[in-house]
């Protein structure tokens, strides 16, 4: 019975049978009913090996000695027998063979990949993990398991979340909130003694829309902040608002007066104008748990520390820590900078620069072990909003976040200054010459890492647009309508623009038909010169740039629509293309020493 008959006898198709040779990196035909398994590849009649590495011996009357062209000779003998996955391309003199250039025989079609390079990647979903990093506390959660939906704390923030996160075609921003509540053994030392908990270590994870890059922005605890209304989600299914409080610190937007996480994401938003998405919050033992299940995490010192508070004990140089003295490195604020909060937020980001790149390492990925010890006590320390409150949504989750290559990932932390009604130093205030800057290249989806991407090559083509010659203010002809969420804004646009700019031809056109989230200016191919000196006024980005593809005719007029990003007259729509000077910044790439 030869192979192709076997093959039908037992069930089996000999094309499901080409299997790949891990020693060789060639496909190769393994038959193995006819008793034993030898572990070779099979030459049976009727079946060639494809990527042989023999060599071709030429002779007077052809090529001999070359198992793919006796394979080919037998094969043509037996009609009807197909070779499963052959490709071949007539040479020169007609014969068909492999494909082949240089030294006859040699193949010039590279082996197929060996399984490793695919095995990493594999590795990391189905063993189960992907890992978020915080502050002091760090959290990982990429969850197969059934089981681990069990681990998870969630809580319903109600219209402060986004249930739409998956959504390919938008950024993301997660915001990552480390509590000081005491709870679990050993911690007694930390946090305040019955407190239900601050909004003491905090992170808005921005995801670019298309997720080449992401920034890290950390929001100091003691930033002097107005906290918003919040509407919170009673037990029995009701709603309470909670009273906004002003001129309080950031950390009080969480756990104080009944609120909840949902809270703390308003007054982020309010902040910055970035609406988180979805939020994760651990306490004291996340750090702990999750740096041990990784196999510790690498820091460096670059002086010895010996803090009497926090019981942080470390030489200086490389240290691999987990557990009491991961917390104790990432929580001590008097060994580092002038020992205050802000040089212990870039003590904390070094530490979660090195874990995530721990949890990429082959170290992690490659030991399944590992990486379950890691999810279970990841998802055992998180507290979630319901919207991500299934292992399989942080899975879809996670898969979205692992697409952003560490180089990419910029830690950085909200610009402050010392409080000026302060005699005594301890809290902060926002420096708005700074912040707003940073605030709106995140609001834009602008990276704060150089990166080459399709999305990026878009924007240079929209923003070609503003490039060329500028009309004078007085031949500017253009409507303005309101679609934003200012009142009043077209109005006191156009009285700008005639005041301010000199544009005495724009007309104010009231309410646009339809809500818009970004700001356009619609203009023909022969307005061109016009719209680039608007937009120089406005501080249009490139992509409000909407040209026609037909002549204005007359005096037919722009059209520009004010969307949810106008935030008042003469204060600039887009955001700056680099980052302000002087910002702080830090890249999840390159290990640092904690000075």
């Amino acid at each position: 019975m030869d192979a192709q008959s076997r093959g039908r006898a037992d069930g089996m198709d000999p094309a499901d049978q080409w299997v790949l040779n891990p020693h060789t990196g060639d496909y190769e035909l393994r038959l193995n009913h006819s008793g034993g398994d030898s572990g070779a590849p099979s030459r049976t009649s009727g079946a060639r090996v494809p990527h042989s590495r023999e060599p071709v011996r030429e002779s007077a009357g052809g090529r001999r000695g070359d198992r793919r062209n006796t394979a080919r000779e037998d094969q043509e003998s037996a009609p009807g027998r197909e070779v499963p996955g052959q490709r071949g391309r007539r040479s020169a003199n007609g014969a068909r063979g492999q494909e082949s250039s240089g030294p006859a025989g040699r193949r010039s079609r590279k082996a197929p990949k060996a399984p490793k390079a695919r095995r990493k990647k594999a590795l990391l979903w189905t063993g189960g993990t992907m890992a978020f990093v915080l502050v002091g506390l760090s959290v990982g959660g990429y969850a197969l398991y059934q089981h681990f939906n069990g681990n998870l704390n969630t809580v319903d923030v109600g219209g402060a979340g986004n249930k739409n996160v998956f959504d390919t075609d938008a950024p993301i921003n997660i915001l990552i909130i480390g509590t000081d509540k005491r709870t679990g053994k050993g911690n007694e030392g930390y946090g305040d003694k019955g407190s239900e908990g601050h909004a003491d270590t905090n992170i808005l994870f921005h995801v670019s829309e298309d997720r080449t890059n992401a920034t890290a922005l950390s929001i100091p605890r003691d930033l002097i902040t107005d906290i918003p209304d919040c509407k919170v989600k009673q037990p029995d299914g009701s709603e309470k608002v909670v009273p906004g409080t002003p001129n309080v610190r950031f950390n009080e937007s969480l756990g104080q007066k009944g609120r909840n996480a949902g809270c703390t994401m308003d007054t982020v938003k309010e902040i910055t104008g970035l609406k988180p998405d979805h939020f994760m919050m651990v306490d004291f033992n996340a750090v702990k748990e999750l740096s041990t299940a990784v196999g510790g995490v690498e820091v460096c010192l670059a002086k010895p520390v010996k803090d009497p508070d926090s019981h942080l004990d470390l030489s200086a140089g490389e240290h691999r820590i987990q557990g009491e003295d991961a917390l104790a490195f990432v929580r001590t604020r008097h060994s580092f900078g002038n020992h205050g909060d802000l040089d212990r937020i870039k003590v904390q980001q070094q530490f979660i620069a090195s874990m995530i790149r721990q949890m990429q390492s082959d170290d992690t990925l490659t030991s399944p072990t590992k990486l379950y010890k890691l999810a279970d006590a990841a998802t055992k320390a998180l507290t979630v909003d319901t919207g991500i409150g299934t292992g399989k949504k942080l899975a879809s989750l996670a898969q979205e976040l692992s697409k952003v290559n560490t180089k990419n990932i910029t830690f950085t932390t909200v610009p402050v200054l010392d409080n000026p009604a302060e005699k005594v130093k301890a809290t902060v205030v926002l420096n708005e010459a700074k912040a707003e800057p940073l605030f709106a290249m995140m609001r834009d989806d602008t990276s704060l890492t150089e990166v080459k991407s399709k999305k990026k090559a878009a924007k240079s083509k929209q923003d070609a647009l503003l490039k060329g010659p500028k009309a004078a203010a007085a031949d500017v002809r253009v409507d303005v309508y309101n679609g934003g969420k200012v009142p009043g804004a077209a109005q006191t646009t156009v009285t700008w623009l005639q005041n301010e700019q000199g544009v005495l031809k724009s007309t104010n056109k009231a309410n646009a038909p339809a809500k818009a989230a970004k700001t356009t200016l619609e203009y023909a191919p022969n307005q061109a010169d016009q719209a680039r000196a608007l937009a120089a006024m406005m501080g249009l980005p490139g992509s409000a740039m909407k040209q026609g593809t037909t002549d204005a005719e007359g005096l037919q007029a722009m059209v520009l629509t004010l969307g949810d990003d106008f935030k008042g007259a003469g204060t600039p729509i887009a955001g700056p293309a680099k980052v302000p000077t002087d910002i702080q910044q830090a890249n999840a790439d390159k290990a640092e020493c904690a000075k």
